[in-house]
């Protein structure tokens, strides 16, 4: 029987708009096994990525109320589902996707087999042709590098991201604590992921992180840039998170640095641009580079345009000026928001997804609707 739930939360798990694509070793399935209880795993297949009160979870999973309010309020503290808190309501929950979801709500919590088991996921997990299409994650500059000759959206300026909020906290990178257990860390900050509004809330609340003030968020925010940190918020422009990326650990980059064209596989705005007559060779853009996009070449910056994601690191610090950030002569659709980013990866992965999609939205209503208040 537990096998079995395992298989059947697999194949749920890949109805999500980030998926979970099956491998022949099946260590996805060991990743499952080690964080999901049999209990847990038969719960979640319950849930649907609409927000729904206990009471209808329990209908549809033939518990009583109070055993449905206990075991999603346990697995929410896991990490295991999401869960909306309003206050003076009762809390509503939701289906988490493996990645952007419950893997990172595992920080703090990791050990060296389910690390090492991630690591023989990853290149399964990364779908470089959906995420070609709609990647999961954006690439914005730090500020530094914005000229002001640029107009700039809102959203295309981390400091603009987190004033828009009033809530904030920050947590550890999964990405570098994993490393740290292998022993092959690298010497950038760890604690650095910046989460806002209800994400932040839930950060703070289930001890995944500490609340912060504003400005320490954009204290944050310009020690990654000083650390040489690549800006990766949601997709989308209004996002609850920023992630700040290294190219040594960080499971999206090290996945689309694998491919010769970075480039394509990002969403952003800008791209870096060479002065080549003014270049010294003095090697600090090749150093700040996470994409090995810059090379040196007879004491001259080579770019190659092919690699570049536009963070904007290699501007910042270029002492002579000689590079500079231009915007993309094509720019490519961000999202308004998670559920809007959400719908355009489920289309990436296919119309079968979609139609998926489509009836968990009208499952959750018919079971609203027939259970009683």
């Amino acid at each position: 029987m537990s096998t079995d739930v395992y298989e059947k939360l697999a194949k749920h798990l890949d109805d999500l708009p980030s998926g979970f694509p099956r491998t022949k070793s099946g260590v996805e399935i060991r990743i499952l096994r080690r964080l999901f209880s049999p209990e847990d795993a038969e719960l979640a297949l319950r849930l649907t990525l609409i927000p729904e009160e206990p009471r209808v979870i329990a209908r549809r999973a033939g518990i009583t109320v109070e055993q449905a309010a206990r075991r999603l309020e346990e697995m929410e503290k896991k990490g295991l589902i999401l869960a909306i808190h309003r206050k003076g309501e009762s809390p509503l929950y939701m289906a988490h996707q493996f990645v952007v979801g419950f893997w990172e709500s595992q920080v703090n919590k990791l050990n060296r087999e389910l690390v090492e088991e991630f690591e023989e996921y990853l290149p399964t997990l990364f779908d470089l042709k959906s995420w070609r299409k709609t990647p999961q994650l954006r690439t914005i500059p730090v500020k530094q590098s914005i000229s002001v000759q640029h107009e700039v959206m809102p959203y295309e300026r981390a400091e603009e991201l987190v004033r828009a909020h009033e809530s904030f906290a920050v947590s550890n990178c999964i990405c570098r604590q994993e490393h740290h257990i292998l022993g092959k860390g690298c010497e950038k900050p760890l604690e650095s992921c910046l989460t806002f509004g209800m994400a932040a809330e839930t950060v703070a609340r289930t001890g995944r992180g500490r609340a912060i003030s504003r400005e320490e968020a954009l204290e944050i925010l310009e020690r990654a840039e000083k650390t040489g940190l690549v800006l990766q918020p949601a997709n989308a422009k209004d996002p609850l998170f920023i992630c700040t990326c290294c190219g040594c650990c960080c499971g999206v980059l090290r996945s689309i640095k694998r491919d010769p064209r970075p480039a394509s596989l990002v969403s952003s705005p800008f791209r870096a641009s060479l002065n080549s007559d003014t270049c010294t060779g003095c090697g600090t853009c090749v150093d700040r580079c996470q994409m090995e996009a810059l090379r040196l070449d007879e004491n001259k910056a080579v770019l190659n345009l092919d690699r570049c994601i536009g963070c904007g690191l290699c501007v910042s610090t270029c002492p002579t000026d000689s590079l500079s950030l231009v915007r993309k002569p094509e720019q490519r659709y961000v999202p308004r928001d998670i559920i809007d980013t959400s719908i355009n990866m489920v289309k990436a992965r296919g119309k079968m997804r979609l139609a998926k999609l489509v009836g968990m939205q009208v499952r959750s209503k018919l079971d609203r609707l027939l259970t009683p208040k």
